[in-house]
């Protein structure tokens, strides 16, 4: 290959660059999943070759000495404690269950653990989010032992903007991202966004990722109009065919048709599912959810 076929290579390579960022295509594009079941009842061997490639296990807890919790959301499995005085100690099994849906033949690169606020605001006001905390140190150890890449804030009730943004900002140190699981109040998850990403610019973001609610209490959500507030594209989220609130449930085609609607009106992150044990009580297929992730979202 000559200087001038290596030139047109690049141009065209440049072109195609800027075409897919301009339809809002990301090379990076996001492809989500909930996990609610056990981990370790799981079928994580179909999750990790389903087309997904970020899972947001549902869901940890902190406790109010600065604990952390597992809740296994799963008839016949236990809660479990995970991280303790700055250690792990949630067992080899389960820690190598999480850090095995990045092992092997996967798709999945991005593990992610989900909490609310519950003890948030008051840790952080004692005794505070330094190095030395027990709950720095916790989430350092479960980091380390279960390849952390993200927290999830599902926080539906306190919405405490100071303890939220330090939170975020304490996890930062620890070497983690920080996401959000919005479904109302966009005052106050857009004041967190700008707050935690003061100074930041993609792709060095600490709240990287935004995962809306488009399904419950958040049916109504428009991901165009959140993007506006947030100021950072957000990744819709929709529940699977389901048996706790079945009017809420959308099978893989409503799901493919209700992602490209959104994704026509204002470019998305990508896509995820709100997954509530559903996939596999309910006898479906995560390869049938995946394929229309990676048909829109490649």
């Amino acid at each position: 290959m000559n200087l001038q076929e290596v030139g047109k290579c690049l141009l065209l390579g440049l072109f195609f660059e800027c075409l897919a960022a301009a339809i809002g295509v990301s090379a990076s594009s996001i492809r989500a999943i909930y996990l609610f079941k056990d981990v370790l009842k799981s079928n994580t061997e179909a999750l990790k070759t389903s087309g997904f490639n970020s899972v947001i296990i549902f869901g940890v807890g902190i406790l109010d000495n600065g604990d952390i919790m597992y809740y296994s959301n799963t008839p016949g499995s236990k809660d479990a404690l995970i991280a303790s005085n700055g250690s792990y100690v949630g067992g080899d099994t389960l820690s190598d269950k999480v850090r095995s849906f990045k092992t092997g033949e996967t798709g999945i690169d991005r593990v992610e653990v989900s909490m609310n606020a519950q003890h948030v605001a008051d840790l952080m006001r004692t005794p505070g989010p330094g190095a030395s905390t027990p709950l720095y140190r916790n989430f350092e150890a479960l980091k380390t032992a279960w390849g952390l890449d993200a927290v999830n804030n599902d926080d539906e009730s306190i919405y405490d903007v100071s303890s939220t943004v330090a939170f975020a900002k304490m996890l930062g140190a620890v070497g983690l991202k920080y996401t959000i699981a919005p479904y109302t109040n966009t005052r106050f998850w857009a004041s967190v966004t700008t707050q935690v990403n003061n100074g930041l610019e993609e792709p060095d973001l600490l709240l990287d990722r935004a995962y809306l609610q488009c399904y419950d209490g958040g049916a109504g959500n428009d991901p165009g109009s959140w993007q506006s507030t947030l100021g950072m594209k957000v990744v819709p989220l929709v529940w699977v065919t389901n048996d706790s609130k079945p009017s809420q449930g959308t099978t893989a085609a409503q799901a493919k048709s209700r992602f490209q609607s959104w994704n026509s009106r204002s470019p998305v992150a990508g896509g995820g599912y709100w997954n509530d044990y559903d996939i596999e009580k309910m006898g479906l297929s995560y390869t049938a959810y995946g394929d229309v992730l990676k048909s829109m979202f490649p």
